[in-house]
């Protein structure tokens, strides 16, 4: 089908044209079918809206499973833990700790694992007397809900070579809220240490010479840690030791080694307040006899530079 026009110019010359056009029944149907197209306003609208929905849906998740990162530097806030000793609500807190920690999968399994008679436990700092208790750091001043609320288990082996420390880490000893300070792990690590050494050095008195620390993972608060202990070698009155520290899960938190020395002024000190501190094994099952533990009660003064290889004779 075949239209024609004719358009005539008038100028200085005469034009004509002649256009012929076929008409397409096609084109007029999808010219009749075409949708008006969105306005700018109408698809900004609808961007908004669908980011404010994928915004609330992502917050919701996080709220309910916040990922390892965000709960790191995000923790959810905690109350104060309690102050009073006498009250209900720190008696009841200190309970709960010590209920949960005797529940601990782990030192379930060492308990009744094939071994066990091989090992003992022990709390530390349990029998230390009130007097003394008050002045140390971690028996005293960061004893309580929210610190370290209850003493420390010890489940170590007889020959004095390993031992596993469980401790319970409280919200109020951070440093960025919510993750454990640093320093304050490093104390737990030498206190722990420092028992595996004394235990094995001639007087078991030792002071710590060296302490080398790597932080492998951030620790968390308000979890139990164990601290993994291990005699490497002893050398007469020095003692080389290694711990590492992981949550209950086995995650690598810290790792560490370190050189105690017995001092030569062991033989002034009050050995048995020094093994109340760390935690005594069963009489039993003592590697060393009381009987033969020299500075039992009373300080027993020795002249300086006594030949540790006679010590070691008389146990």
């Amino acid at each position: 089908m075949y239209s024609s026009f004719r358009l005539a110019l008038r100028s200085s010359h005469r034009v004509s044209i002649r256009v012929n056009l076929i008409t397409l029944p096609n084109v007029r149907y999808f010219a009749s079918q075409s949708t008006t197209p969105q306005t700018p306003r109408r698809r900004g609208l609808l961007a908004l809206t669908l980011s404010a929905f994928a915004s609330l849906t992502a917050y919701t998740a996080g709220s309910i499973y916040p990922p390892p990162s965000l709960s790191l530097l995000f923790p959810k806030p905690a109350p104060a833990p309690p102050t009073d000793p006498a009250s209900q609500e720190y008696l009841t807190a200190t309970a709960r700790i010590e209920k949960e920690l005797h529940s601990l999968p782990l030192l379930q399994s060492l308990r009744s694992a094939s071994d066990a008679n091989e090992w003992y436990e022990t709390r530390p700092y349990a029998t230390l007397p009130e007097e003394r208790r008050v002045n140390s750091l971690t028996a005293g001043a960061l004893r309580g809900p929210g610190k370290l609320a209850v003493p420390p288990v010890v489940w170590a082996k007889r020959d004095e070579s390993e031992a596993y420390v469980f401790v319970h880490l409280g919200r109020g000893l951070c440093g960025h809220d919510g993750i454990i300070h640093g320093g304050l792990l490093a104390t737990l690590i030498d206190e722990s240490l420092g028992r595996q050494a004394i235990v094995n050095l001639p007087s078991r008195v030792g002071v710590t010479a060296t302490l080398n620390i790597s932080y492998r993972a951030p620790t968390k608060a308000d979890q139990f840690i164990v601290i993994k202990t291990k005699l490497d070698e002893l050398k007469g009155r020095k003692a080389f030791v290694s711990a590492r520290v992981e949550d209950m899960n086995g995650t690598l938190l810290v790792e560490a080694t370190a050189m105690f020395v017995q001092p030569r002024y062991a033989k002034l000190l009050m050995n048995n307040t020094v093994r109340q501190a760390i935690g005594e094994p069963p009489a039993s099952s003592s590697p060393v006899p009381s009987d033969k533990i020299k500075g039992e009660g009373e300080p027993l003064h020795l002249a300086d530079g006594e030949k540790l290889s006679d010590l070691r004779k008389e146990k």
